[in-house]
């Protein structure tokens, strides 16, 4: 499996590391969302950026230019697999009888 943010080997080793506490905190899971979203942003700047030095010719490596476009596509990607995830999961919940 193609993990290109890191967040699987992260979550591993970090769960193989630590202890887990008695009641995780909201703040952590949301300050690590904003923190993968700015890094799947910042990844499709970087790829535009390469595309446009390309296009200009300021930059001459196509290579570089086609692992970028394709980091980017795959943060993405994963972004829209975590975003069903999670959308499932409320749904789910929100069908729950009490």
């Amino acid at each position: 499996m193609i993990d290109p943010l890191g967040i699987v080997t992260r979550v591993n080793a970090q769960s193989a590391a630590t202890p887990r506490p008695q009641q995780a905190t909201g703040a952590d899971f949301k300050q690590e969302l904003l923190d993968e979203l700015r890094k799947v942003n910042e990844m499709q700047q970087d790829a535009s950026k390469a595309t446009n030095d390309l296009l200009t010719g300021q930059r001459d490596d196509i290579e570089g230019v086609l692992i970028a476009t394709q980091k980017a596509d795959s943060a993405f990607r994963m972004l829209v697999a975590l975003q069903n995830k999670v959308v499932g999961a409320y749904d789910e919940v929100r069908n729950i009888r009490v």
